[in-house]
């Protein structure tokens, strides 16, 4: 699964830093929910892409959209992104069709 968010480019220093130092029960309820291989990329002009392997992607949300971590994750996260319309980077993601795969 790939996904595009984006980053308000005045908060891509902050945003880079918070991510050097994701919460341990964050990381721990990614794995327990399914998100595997899972890596964010971030453009200079605030273009975040992310990557994830998983089963069953709405599985992997359903199942963090259950966690306390993740719902105060997210409620801190939330200020750094643009066009938020639900409010929650979760909720928002945009995510891509592939159209291409190498083995």
């Amino acid at each position: 699964m790939c996904f595009l968010l984006r980053v308000r480019p005045d908060r891509l220093d902050e945003y880079r830093q918070r991510h050097r130092a994701v919460w341990p029960e964050m990381q721990q309820a990614l794995r327990e929910t399914g998100w595997h291989n899972y890596s964010l990329f971030l453009t200079d002009d605030g273009l975040l892409v992310g990557y994830l392997e998983t089963e069953d992607f709405e599985a992997a949300k359903a199942g963090m959209a259950e966690r306390e971590i993740n719902r105060r994750w997210q409620s801190e996260m939330a200020e750094f992104f643009e066009d938020l319309e639900s409010g929650s980077a979760d909720t928002d993601m945009r995510p891509l069709t592939e159209v291409f795969h190498l083995d």
